[in-house]
This record gives C-alpha cells, sequence and structure tokens, in this order.
C-alpha cells in the first residue's frame, strides 16, 4: 500500500504537464524572497530599506585590516561574511535576472533584484582591492556562534581574511569572477560604467585563480567549518570561464573551457548536486548552452560531452537515470539533512533554464528510461517549488512569511531578538542566549522571504529555534529561487534562450507598502461540528487535470474548542481515493496523530491533506480522551 501511495505522489508530482494548477501566488513568492535579501545586509542601510526592523551594523569591518569592508551579506543566520557563498549567491541572482528579467520587470520586481545584485558586489569589489588580494571572510565562525546578538550590537571579532598569490585560493577566486562577470551583464544596459569596472575585476580574478592555484580553505583555515571546499577548484576555474565567456564572448575562453573539460572534470563528473561548492552541474548546463545555441565551433565534441553530463544531472533529478537522486516520501529532492533546500532551489533553477533551453532548441531530454519533453523538466522544478511553498505533507511553507503555516522560531540572530528600533538596549553576547534564543516563542521580527533548512527524510520538520539544520536560512537557498518564482509567475516571455537577451532597463521603485504575508484563496467544502468539543473544516486549495481527470488537493483542519488537552485521537476517513498526509493509519484502518505530535492542546488545530478526484473525502471523530 505505502508504494502504491509513494508512486501516485511521483506521478502526481513529478512527471505532469505544467498546467497542474494555479494554487500559489508566484508573484508574491517572488517579492517575498528578493525582500528577504534586505534582511540580510551588512553596513550602512539606504533610505530605500524595506526591512525597518534592521539597523546599520558591521560599520568597522576591515579596519583592523586597513581596508574598507563595510557592507556585504550576512550568508545565515549568523553575524559572519563568508566569501565563498554570499559570491555564489550573486552569481545565481544575476543569472536568474539573466534568464528571467523581464518577467522580474513585468512584476515590477526587477529593480529589486538588481539592488540585491548590487549589494553584494558593491562589496566584492572592496574585498578585491588588488589584482591578486581578495578578502573572503570577515569575522569567523567560532566567536560568532560563541553569541547570540543581534548584528547591531555585535561585539565579536571583525577580523578578515584573505587570499594572495603566497596564499591561494581559486575557488574563491574563481567564485568571485564568475559573480563579477555574470552580474557585469546584468548592468551592461542600465549602468554601462560599472558593468565595465565588474569586468576589468572579472577579468583579474580569473586570472588570478588560474595562475596561482590552491584550495582557498587552505589558506582561510577558519572557514573550514563552515564552508570547506570539498569539491576543490576545479570546478569553479570551469565554471568562472563560463560566465568570463558569457559576458565577454572572447575565445579565449571559450578555448579554456573545450582545452580543460576533460583535465578539470567538466566532461566527466556525472553530479546529483548543485550548489555553493559543487559547480559542475551548473557549467555543463551553461555549456550544453553554448553547445545549443551554435557557438562551440571546434569544441563541439567536448562540448558535448558537458552536455551528456548535464543531461544526466537532469534525469537523476527525475528518477530516469541510473543514478538518482533520493526523494523524500513527499515527492522533495533529499541530498542531507543539514539546510537540505539550498540543493532543491538549486536544481529546480537549472531544470527550468534547461527546460527553456529545450524548448528553444525543439529538443527533447535523452535520458536512460527514453526521450523526455521539456514540459517535465519544467513540472519537477514546479513541484518542488509547490512543496517548498506548502504543497507537502504537512502543509508546511518553508517560506517565512508566505501562507498561513510557516516556521515561526527561525534560527536567526536578527529575526529572533527584538529590533535595535523597538528596544535599543545593548543585548550582550550570551545575554542573548539566555534571554531570546532559549524563548519558546515566535521571533519577534518576521524575517520575510527567508527558505529555511527545510525537511528531514521523512518529510518531517521541527520549528525549534536552536533545530539549525531545519529553521536556519541562508542567501543561497533564495537566490535560485528568485529565477524560477519569476518563470512560474510570468511565463515563457516568447523568446529564444539560446540567444542573448537584453535585459530591460528597471523601473524607478516607488515607495512599498509593508510586506503583508501571502494568503491562499482557497474554496470552502464543509465544516463539521459535534457535541464533544472539536471541529474539523475541509476545503479544497487548488485542482488540477491531467490524463483527462481533474484532482483535487483538501486541506482538513481539525480544531480543539475545549477547555482541555486532546490525547489519543483516532479519525474514521471515509471514500477516500488518493494518498492522505498528515495523519498515521492505524492497523485498525483508523487514523491517529501524525509521527511529530501526541496530543492537541486546547484552542490549538491540526492540519492533514490528501489528493483525489472525487469530492472530500468523509472524516469522523471514532474516539479520544481529554487530559
Amino acid at each position: 500500500m505505502c508504494s502504491m501511495v509513494i508512486s501516485t505522489l511521483f506521478m502526481l508530482m513529478g512527471v505532469l504537464p505544467l498546467a497542474l494548477g494555479g494554487g500559489h501566488d508566484y508573484g508574491a513568492a517572488l517579492s517575498k524572497s528578493i525582500l528577504f535579501f534586505e534582511a540580510q545586509r551588512s553596513g550602512v542601510l539606504p533610505s530605500s530599506q524595506r526591512v525597518k526592523w534592521r539597523g546599520n551594523s558591521g560599520l568597522y569591518d576591515g579596519k583592523s585590516n586597513g581596508v574598507d569592508l563595510v557592507g556585504g551579506y550576512y550568508d545565515a543566520g549568523d553575524n559572519v561574511k563568508f566569501g565563498l557563498p554570499m559570491a555564489f549567491t550573486v552569481t545565481m541572482m544575476s543569472w536568474s535576472i539573466m534568464e528571467y528579467g523581464n518577467q522580474m520587470g513585468a512584476s515590477g520586481e526587477l529593480g529589486h533584484a538588481m539592488d540585491a545584485v548590487k549589494w553584494g558586489t558593491d562589496y566584492l569589489i572592496k574585498a578585491h582591492p588588488q589584482p591578486h588580494v581578495l578578502y573572503g571572510e570577515v569575522g569567523d565562525g567560532n566567536t560568532d556562534h560563541y553569541c547570540w546578538q543581534r548584528p547591531e550590537d555585535m561585539t565579536t571579532s571583525r577580523y578578515a581574511y584573505r587570499i594572495d598569490q603566497n596564499n591561494p585560493g581559486s575557488d574563491l577566486a574563481g567564485e568571485t569572477a564568475a559573480a563579477m562577470a555574470a552580474a557585469s551583464i546584468v548592468f551592461h544596459r542600465s549602468n554601462p560604467a560599472y558593468s565595465r569596472e565588474l569586468l576589468n575585476h572579472a577579468y583579474q580574478l580569473f586570472d588570478f585563480a588560474d595562475k596561482y592555484r590552491g584550495k582557498y580553505d587552505s589558506s582561510i583555515t577558519v572557514a573550514q567549518k563552515y564552508y570547506r571546499s570539498v569539491s576543490g577548484y576545479a570546478d569553479e576555474l570551469l565554471w568562472a570561464a563560463a560566465w568570463m565567456y558569457k559576458a565577454t564572448n572572447n575565445q579565449y575562453y571559450l578555448d579554456y573551457l573545450g582545452k580543460n573539460g576533460d583535465a578539470l572534470g567538466g566532461t566527466g563528473w556525472a553530479m546529483t548536486e548543485f550548489g555553493w561548492d559543487v559547480k559542475y552541474a551548473g557549467v555543463q548546463t551553461l555549456v550544453a548552452k553554448f553547445l545549443m545555441g551554435g557557438k562551440a565551433g571546434k569544441h563541439a565534441q567536448v562540448f558535448g560531452k558537458y552536455q551528456e553530463k548535464a543531461e544526466s544531472f537532469m534525469c537523476s533529478c527525475l528518477g530516469k537515470s541510473n543514478q538518482n537522486v533520493q526523494k523524500t516520501p513527499g515527492g522533495l529532492i533529499y541530498k542531507q539533512r543539514w539546510n537540505n533546500l539550498q540543493f532543491v532551489t538549486s536544481a529546480s533553477f537549472l531544470m527550468t533554464v534547461y527546460s527553456d533551453y529545450l524548448t528553444s532548441a525543439r529538443k527533447n531530454l535523452h535520458c536512460s528510461s527514453g526521450s523526455v519533453a521539456p514540459s517535465e523538466l519544467l513540472a519537477f522544478a514546479k513541484s518542488q517549488v509547490d512543496y517548498i511553498l506548502g504543497d507537502n505533507p504537512r502543509a508546511t511553507s518553508y517560506m517565512v512569511g508566505y501562507g498561513n503555516n510557516y516556521p515561526q522560531q527561525v534560527h536567526h540572530r536578527g529575526s529572533s531578538i527584538v529590533s535595535v528600533k523597538v528596544n535599543p538596549s545593548f543585548v550582550s553576547c550570551r545575554g542573548g542566549y539566555a534571554t531570546w534564543f532559549s524563548r519558546k516563542a515566535s521571533d519577534p521580527n518576521l524575517l520575510a522571504g527567508a527558505i529555511v533548512g527545510g525537511p528531514d527524510a521523512y518529510d518531517n520538520f521541527a520549528d525549534h529555534r536552536d533545530n539549525y539544520e531545519q529553521t536556519e536560512p541562508a542567501t543561497y537557498n533564495n537566490a535560485p529561487l528568485l529565477g524560477v518564482l519569476a518563470r512560474l509567475h510570468g511565463g515563457h516571455g516568447g523568446y529564444n534562450q539560446l540567444l542573448p537577451v537584453e535585459i530591460p532597463v528597471a523601473k524607478p521603485i516607488a515607495a512599498q507598502p509593508k510586506p503583508v504575508a501571502a494568503q491562499p484563496k482557497p474554496n470552502p467544502v464543509k465544516e463539521t461540528s459535534f457535541s464533544a468539543p472539536i471541529a474539523i473544516e475541509q476545503k479544497t486549495t487548488t485542482s488540477w487535470v491531467a490524463n483527462g481527470k481533474t484532482y483535487y488537493r483538501y486541506s482538513a483542519i481539525v480544531t480543539n474548542k475545549s477547555g482541555k488537552t486532546i490525547k489519543n485521537l483516532n479519525l474514521s476517513v471515509s471514500k477516500l481515493y488518493g494518498p492522505i498526509w498528515g495523519l498515521t493509519k492505524s492497523t485498525s484502518g483508523s487514523y491517529g496523530f501524525p509521527t511529530w505530535i501526541s496530543s492537541l492542546p486546547s484552542g490549538k488545530s491540526m492540519e492533514f491533506v490528501y489528493i483525489h478526484t472525487a469530492s472530500p473525502a468523509e472524516v469522523s471523530i471514532s474516539s479520544y480522551t481529554l487530559a
């Protein structure tokens, strides 16, 4: 029975055409996902700052090193500025704008997205004061993690760490070159002088990365515990070369990809992940685009090997390869317990752009199980985004501020401590742990748009501040999602994505109203009340047509209206013809609490969801006890 449910879910979530229904407001999700970057800003905040609970911070960064390193982004829930994930974040935001800037422009978010990129590149320019010097970290994780303080109150070390020709870091320099090159494309039309400045830095950084080779965490050893470069630097050299070619059309970089594809692993590694450390799937996707766009020239055979590995990645995500990615029972890509959603958003982005590349080339994806239409790639990427936004066994949105049920105790110093604007009283290093970290209550500040680490291998999630593996957000979780959300909200755009796309000039940004959490608009179905103090309300949250059948997703809310705690709840669910999540089925056939709760306190509610092609199932109370 279990395997049938899982296979049914995969059919529903993984391989249906894109017209699966319109249950989510991707435009609102896009707006929030960009807003998150404003909460991560370090430095002097601009007058246009929309996240009002944040204040200026890190104003002396770099001073002890004799360099100005004010600005940039805090990577996650702490107050350290790590160069490798920050540069990757900038690269992926730029790629998102490059592919789907027109859709962002139509939704009014292009200006905000470009501002988010520029906040990062302004800092990266400062961090590169000489051709062969690049600062890769400000602060260190050990002293930072000892304290729980707002960025505005930091008392921890702000010492800056660098790479140079005697202490190289090809992975860090290569990723930063990629970020500068990609961002130069974003600003080519709207700010050509700034675009040229970025490109000059990119030239120097690529030369630095290629000429003085070594792993950055061998030079900046304090990064090893937090952002160790497991994959080494070969992938970043290829990744940087691909972005340099994209930005310059300089044959040197195309030749670099052709001549070094085998030696640096671009044609050999078939990956099942893509992220801030391992870039192979990303460079393989870009090189496949060059090949399909007729750019390969004499390197066509080598570029074909890159494309084979790109398609291997796509097929593994779809479950159509000889080496498939793991998925949760709810259908989510699963790589690791700690911040798994970073791999979900980055894979979804690659699948989205590759779907559009194939569509433009009028080609299909070739997997070991057969030919796959581009629409299946996009449908699977959509299923992953929908899971993140709430279509999952827990009916939980893993984007803070989106929907009604999202994480309330985010592992994030700034959001978990009262705003300095509300209470400017100093929060001490250890005092923050005693007063705010250990507080079993919702965050005082809404970290709108943040994508947290997400559920485990069995779709379980514990919303606790000390559960950093699942409740900590990160900039590189959000960056690839910008492009996917823009694509899902704005559609294809009607242009060939194998050709250069002119990014529109963003319209001036008007003052924005205070962000409000997106509210679903369900169709009410029925409410069942009992003389006993329990109420059950069902509603349809979305529907779609597949293979001639209309599928409905139902949400059922069970509310304890008594003055006592309900235990040993048993529900009878009849006329159910599809998978159900959020309940545990007993051997007798009745349903009880899910594994992650054992009781329902007074006034509280729990939710379960199911999908089938019929009217709402009949749900009734079989038994319960009051404690």
